[in-house]
């Protein structure tokens, strides 16, 4: 059974707005009941004026500081049947590219305990856990703030795009969720961590991809590599 179904409960946080928004809409054109959580009062009026527009489906906003437990006591429901969890990382938690290193570890750490949360729910079998890593995306981060009319970058997705590739991939049971952009195919994506993993295997220095004395190397090596 999938978890984009009639009637079922979908809880989104940050999902006034960019992905969150987008998944939203996913979820009510699959007539479920929506609930999305966001601390911005004007986002949140902005997704009710487009949510709104939705033909089915159930949606209720709620203005809230997830960071408070308080606030998640409130949030908490009870639910039946098919359940999924997803989680949104980063691909700078997976290469690791120099210019912001605390954002990377974060990411990082996102990672790996959606990694964990993943194996220690492996015994139930009603509950998936899955960990979306966007690609360069036209969102509030990048520009696109609800209310403006800002035209999205042609190397970039629109949210509408990453939420499609999510519900594609938790169709089919997968874990891992990397999305390419417009700039940035599946198959550079692979690459591009195969050879981050490589730094540790060969024995290189750290973050060889964007040092000029490894530029050659890993150009050539970028261009042989299948997978």
């Amino acid at each position: 059974m999938s978890v984009f179904r009639p009637n079922a409960s979908a809880l989104i946080t940050g999902g006034a707005s960019g992905i969150g928004l987008a998944v939203a809409q996913l979820c009510l054109r699959h007539d479920m009941k929506v609930t999305i959580v966001d601390f911005n009062q004007t986002t949140l009026d902005f997704a009710v004026q487009n949510l709104e527009k939705e033909v089915k489906g159930e949606v209720h906003c709620v203005k809230a500081d997830v960071g408070d437990k308080e606030a998640w006591k409130k949030l908490r429901e009870e639910g039946e049947g098919e359940e999924a969890i997803v989680v949104t990382g980063s691909k700078q938690g997976i290469t690791n590219p120099p210019g912001n290193a605390a954002y990377n570890a974060s990411k990082a750490a996102v990672k790996a305990l959606t990694e964990h949360l993943s194996y220690d729910l492996r015994e139930k079998k009603n509950i998936g856990v899955h960990l979306l890593v966007p690609g360069w995306t036209f969102t509030g981060l990048s520009g696109n703030v609800p209310g403006t009319d800002k035209q999205k970058p042609d190397g970039a997705w629109s949210p509408e795009q990453v939420a499609d590739y999510m519900y594609k991939k938790m169709q089919d049971g997968k874990f891992y969720i990397i999305c390419p952009d417009n700039d940035v195919s599946e198959e550079t994506d692979k690459k591009r961590m195969l050879w981050s993993v490589g730094d540790i295997v060969n024995e290189r220095p750290p973050l060889t991809r964007w040092r000029p004395e490894f530029k050659e190397e890993a150009e050539e090596w970028m261009s042989k590599c299948k997978v």
